[in-house]
């Protein structure tokens, strides 16, 4: 009855066993990195021998056993200068060196104070760890010293297949970091090639911010240049372009500035623990709005020249060296979402923030050179005069230089272009004479009238109100006048009350004949009321009723336009005062040669399909220029068209024109750039 439950127990241990051997395999098999690889594989296998401790050893690079990790090892046997620390140490050391697998008994040694042993009171089960056929360090076991000989030899065993697997481990983990490093000098090797290949100060601040982010895998890398005594982000890695009035930016630059101006490095990693308070405040506006963990503001100074590219000799000068050079911008290095630990993320700055001194150096240097933009452009063009390339550009010379002749040579038609509309010659514009109300419009749109026809009614209720007012003061005058007349008959009036009423009497009819007079100025102001027609015509103003009517006008507003359609058309071209000088010259060429007229070509917006034909008179051009609101200063041109074209044109008034007016044949040169001249000659030589 007791065997079933023993028998169960070891296969329970077994099986378990034989899990964490699996799973230390799995780890040996994998990426992880050191610091998540020994405490989990030295905890797997101290699990599966139940064991009191462990202990994992590697040889640094001067020989030296150092501890990578160790679960309740005794604290005396990590103390420097402990004796029983030194023997242990020894031990290790030995059996290292002699590279197998043992069983140390507890509390055994030479028994000496230069000798070695285990001054523990644990059965040490060691086994040497081997990668590339090479002892790279020892795992130690502290194991319970009262087990079977059977057992301690299945102890050793173990250790041995798993410092097997562990040296696998190492021997990957080992190569792999000679990968990295070898891929990381490849990085730095082409940010080298990269940020030096241009001396464009912008290009190289773009390369230095975006390969420079790849080369030190942070988040984002930002360049600043000085410039006026602040400095001024010109380039941020991941952005094509800057916005410069954006809160962060601006903040960017407050912060870079005041770091430059304490001479000092900025290393924030979310302590504010000795940051000076302009700083520790610019910090904090940056952070707010950026949300980096770290950010590392970098003065970049002008490179010591007789350092000549080495980096190491670089690193070698002093801070008080470097600190005497001038500062020309900075670089900023920030982590968001990444976590490079402190020494990693200084290395790989370091390297970044070298290179980036001298490219910048060296552009902005480049960038000062008097007139550069000009001689890189030449320095560009020269490509056309070398090798095969120069019969070529030699014949595109020749034939730029036939066409410019050519443009000096051969005429063409010289013609001066303005805006206008087609109008009827004769019509008549229908204004409102006085204050009022519409109050009747008697004419539609396109209706035909008459001349005196009446064309709608105003009203003026003041104007009226005045009227009677003017009435009523006759009729009052009238009667005190004929009361002053009756009295003068009365003989017992003394001689002074005669002259009162004969006074009164001249005084009454002087105001009469006043009064009738402006009574007079206001019924022909009543008469105005009523606007009519100056010619019979047609009535050519749109919706004229619904406009008009109930409408309140004031003296001088235009009401309605009348056109006779039976008159001849013209165009009136609106010609710009600065286009006159020639068609003035041409129009005296044109009567000199015996031609009293220029000829117009022009279309109608409305059509412009067909060109129609016109002529231009010397009395047809204003003698005054206006100002219109659309093309300026122009002279107003009146043109007649020719009786074909006007049989093609569907007549609108105010229609919209485009009229070319023939002024002869001139070089192509002046045709096409003669107002070009003009304009150069108005604006930058006067």
């Amino acid at each position: 009855m007791a065997s079933g439950p023993s028998d169960e127990n070891v296969e329970n241990t077994k099986r378990h066993i034989r899990t964490l051997v699996n799973e230390i395999t799995e780890l040996s098999k994998s990426d992880a990195k050191s610091a998540e690889y020994y405490p989990a594989v030295l905890q797997r296998i101290i699990s599966a021998l139940a064991a009191a401790g462990g202990a994992i050893w590697l040889v640094d690079g001067e020989g030296n056993m150092r501890l990578a990790h160790q679960i309740q090892m005794d604290p005396s046997l990590m103390q420097a200068n402990n004796q029983e620390a030194m023997m242990h140490g020894r031990l290790l050391t030995r059996l290292f060196t002699q590279g197998r697998a043992e069983l140390i008994p507890p509390m055994s040694g030479t028994g000496d104070e230069s000798g070695e042993g285990n001054p523990t009171r644990y059965l040490l089960v060691t086994a040497p760890l081997v990668s590339n056929k090479q002892p790279v360090g020892l795992l130690e076991v502290m194991q319970r010293p009262d087990s079977p000989a059977e057992a301690q030899r299945g102890y050793l065993r173990f250790l041995e297949h798993m410092t097997k697997l562990m040296g696998d481990w190492i021997q990957g983990n080992a190569l792999q970091q000679v990968s990295n490093r070898q891929e990381m000098w490849q990085q730095s090797d082409q940010f080298a090639r990269l940020v030096h290949d241009n001396l464009d100060l912008n290009d190289t601040a773009y390369t230095i911010a975006n390969e420079g982010r790849r080369l030190i895998e942070c988040d984002r890398v930002s360049v600043a240049m000085l410039k006026g005594g602040k400095l001024k982000v010109i380039a941020i890695s991941g952005q094509d372009s800057i916005e410069n009035r954006s809160n962060i930016v601006q903040s960017l630059n407050a912060l870079a500035t005041k770091v430059v101006r304490s001479g000092e490095p900025l290393w924030y990693d979310g302590s504010m623990v000795d940051l000076p308070p302009q700083i520790e405040e610019a910090v904090e506006d940056y952070v707010d709005l950026s949300h980096g963990r770290t950010i590392t503001v970098l003065p970049i100074r002008q490179p010591e020249r007789k350092i000549e590219g080495d980096v190491l000799a670089a690193r070698s000068e002093t801070s008080e060296t470097r600190t005497r050079r001038d500062i020309i911008g900075a670089l900023i290095v920030e982590q968001i979402e990444t976590q490079l630990s402190r020494q990693t993320l200084e290395g790989r700055v370091d390297l970044v923030y070298e290179h980036s001194c001298r490219a910048l150096s060296n552009s902005l240097s480049h960038s000062q050179i008097l007139f550069m933009p000009v001689w890189r452009f030449l320095d560009k063009m020269t490509w056309m005069f070398r090798g095969s390339a120069l019969p070529k550009t030699a014949g595109i010379l020749g034939v730029i230089a036939i066409a410019l002749l050519a443009m000096f040579i051969v005429p063409v038609d010289f013609d001066l272009e303005g805006n206008g509309k087609f109008k009827p010659s004769v019509e008549k514009n229908v204004y409102a004479h006085v204050d009022g109300e519409v109050v009747g419009v008697f004419v539609k749109h396109g209706e035909d009238v008459k001349a005196g026809q009446p064309l709608l009614q105003l009203k003026n209720p003041e104007l009226e109100q005045q009227i009677s007012s003017v009435e009523g003061e006759i009729e009052t005058q009238k009667v005190r006048n004929i009361n002053a007349g009756a009295a003068r008959l009365n003989q017992s009036m003394s001689q002074a009350e005669r002259n009162k009423n004969y006074q009164e009497f001249e005084e009454s009819a002087k105001t009469i004949e006043n009064k009738r007079e402006l009574l007079k100025l206001y019924e022909e102001k009543k008469e105005k009321l009523v606007r009519k027609s100056e010619i019979a015509g047609r009535i050519s103003t749109w919706d004229v009723e619904k406009v008009l009517n109930a409408r309140p006008v004031v003296t001088g507003q235009l009401l309605m336009t009348v056109f006779d359609p039976t008159k001849d058309w013209e165009i009136e071209v609106l010609m710009p005062e600065k286009r006159m000088r020639y068609l003035d010259l041409a129009m005296q060429k044109a009567l000199k040669d015996g031609k009293e007229y220029l000829d117009v070509d022009f279309i109608l917006l409305a059509d412009s399909k067909v060109t129609h034909n016109a002529r231009v008179y010397p009395d047809g051009i204003s003698q005054r220029a206006e100002l219109d609101a659309e093309d300026g200063a122009v002279v107003k041109i009146r043109c007649k068209p020719e009786s074909a074209a006007m049989e093609k044109i569907q007549r609108y008034p105010e229609a919209r024109i485009i009229a070319d007016i023939k002024c002869g044949k001139e070089s192509a040169a002046f045709v096409w750039f003669h107002e070009v001249v003009e304009w150069v000659r108005a604006n930058v030589w006067f």
